[in-house]
């Protein structure tokens, strides 16, 4: 009689689901109503600071980020020129860097340009949803990543048009709430991602390092740039910490 192998399982003992596009636009539904919440906060903002419902839409299409399209919206109000919109949203999404290099112990069998593509798509909500997913040299991963990024950006870009459809009507975002739609998004995916994990006490040295770091800095360089350094430092404290409890 013939024994199969044990199907692998995942850090918490639970056998790994089998990869498809299909499980990929399931496994993101439970980030929609995030994505049509700040994806209408973002395309009202942008009404009301002058850009059509085209331009809205393209935006959610080809920069498809959050906080660079409420900053956009904000250095347009503001009437800044094209070079320092572009210079600041170069900063602020420096962040994918990190998050890409993450995802490559994943994505390594395949090839460049398939990588390229599936990063090109990967924003906040479906890194948080791949790094808790995906194990090393699981079959594919690249239809699930795929699947997840599509809905993703599909809904992203329909709820930029539908905000920015009714932000005909919505003269003041802020009366709403609707500019503090970014932030809370950003909170919530913190505590998810800190209540999933055990090592809690690494997490908030993390956190206190970063912290401490951004202050020091943000009374001498830009808080751009402090935020990103702030980031890259107490993320590498933060793997040395674990690095070191594994040895």
């Amino acid at each position: 009689m013939l024994h199969q192998s044990p199907q692998p399982a995942l850090a918490t003992g639970e056998p790994l689901q089998e990869l498809s596009f299909r499980r990929g636009v399931i496994d993101c539904i439970p980030t929609l109503l995030g994505y049509l919440s700040i994806g209408f906060a973002c395309g009202v903002v942008g009404k009301t600071a002058g850009l059509s419902v085209i331009e809205i839409a393209l935006l959610s299409l080809f920069l498809y980020a959050g906080s660079a399209q409420f900053i956009v919206a904000g250095m347009i109000a503001a009437g800044s020129p094209a070079i320092p919109i572009i210079v600041t949203i170069l900063f602020v999404n420096l962040r994918h860097l990190l998050m890409s290099a993450a995802m490559v112990p994943f994505f390594r069998q395949y090839s460049l340009w398939k990588n390229v593509g599936l990063g090109a798509q990967l924003t906040d909500e479906t890194f948080g949803v791949a790094i808790g997913k995906l194990q090393e040299n699981q079959k594919h991963a690249d239809r699930w990543m795929l699947g997840l990024n599509m809905t993703a950006h599909a809904n992203w870009i329909a709820a930029n048009v539908a905000g920015a459809i009714m932000g005909a009507w919505i003269m003041d975002p802020q009366a709403f709430g609707l500019d503090y739609a970014l932030p809370a998004m950003f909170v919530g995916l913190l505590v998810m991602q800190v209540g999933s994990r055990n090592p809690l006490r690494t997490d908030l040295i993390v956190a206190a390092c970063s912290i401490g770091v951004f202050i020091g800095l943000a009374h001498y360089i830009s808080g751009s740039i402090a935020m990103i350094v702030a980031a890259v430092l107490a993320a590498g404290l933060g793997v040395l910490i674990e690095h070191d409890n594994r040895d």
